[in-house]
C-alpha cells in the first residue's frame, strides 16, 4: 500500500491512517508494507517507483483522500495529465502537464475493480467505481504506477483507491460524508485479499 502525507491544509489524510495501522499485517499468506509518498507532484513517482524496485510487491494498492465522496471509490482510468486546481506539499501548481512526456494518453487499472467493489459491498461497505482519479497527485501516482508496470512488464497488479474523510476531518467541513477508520481499515484489508 502507498499513500501520501496530508495537504491542502489538512492535518490528517485518511489513507495514511489506514495505512499505517495495518502495516506489517498477514492477509492470506502475504504482509502488508505500508509507504508513504510525499504530496509533491516532481518527487512523487521517483519515490514510488524506488518503493516498487525494493519491495517488488505482487499487488500494489495506491490509496488517496477524496473529501466529499461518501463511499470507497476504486479508479478506472489514469491519465497522462497534471492540472492542479491547488499547490501540492512544495507549493508548485503545474497546468497542463503530462505525468510522464514519452508514455501514452491514459492506462486502465490492472485491478478486478468491479468484482473489488462487489467484496466490499458485501461487506456492508459502501463501494463504487470511478472514472477519474481527477488530475492533481492522486493522478499522478496511479499513471506512474501504471505507467511503471507497463514499461517495465512488472509481475504485479495495481490500482488507486480513494478513501472519504474521516468523521473528525468532515467536522471541519458542514455537510460533507466521512467514514470511520476502522470501516476504511476494513475496506482496505477486503481489498487486498486475492479477488
Amino acid at each position: 500500500m502507498c499513500h501520501y502525507k496530508p495537504f491542502d491544509g489538512e492535518s490528517l489524510n485518511p489513507a495514511w491512517e489506514v495505512a499505517r495501522r495495518l502495516d506489517g499485517e498477514q492477509l492470506a499468506g502475504a504482509t502488508l508494507v505500508a509507504r508513504q509518498l510525499p504530496c509533491v507532484i516532481s518527487r512523487v513517482n521517483p519515490a514510488l517507483f524506488h518503493m516498487l524496485a525494493t519491495l517488488r510487491p505482487a499487488l500494489v494498492l495506491c490509496l488517496g483522500q477524496a473529501g466529499g465522496r461518501a463511499d470507497i471509490t476504486l479508479e478506472r482510468v489514469a491519465i497522462n495529465l497534471v492540472d492542479a486546481r491547488i499547490p501540492d506539499n512544495a507549493g508548485q501548481q503545474p497546468v497542463d502537464e503530462p505525468v510522464f512526456p514519452e508514455g501514452p494518453a491514459g492506462y486502465f487499472t490492472t485491478l478486478p475493480i468491479k468484482a473489488m467493489v462487489q467484496a466490499l459491498r458485501r461487506e456492508g461497505i459502501p463501494a463504487s467505481v470511478s472514472q477519474t482519479a481527477g488530475t492533481y497527485n492522486c493522478n499522478a501516482i496511479f499513471y506512474g504506477l501504471c505507467h511503471y508496470i507497463a514499461s517495465r512488464q512488472a509481475p504485479m497488479r495495481g490500482g488507486f483507491v480513494h478513501l472519504p474523510y474521516l468523521p473528525e476531518m468532515a467536522a471541519a467541513h458542514p455537510g460533507a460524508p466521512s467514514m470511520a477508520l476502522a470501516t476504511q481499515q476494513d475496506a482496505v484489508k477486503t481489498l487486498s485479499a486475492p479477488h
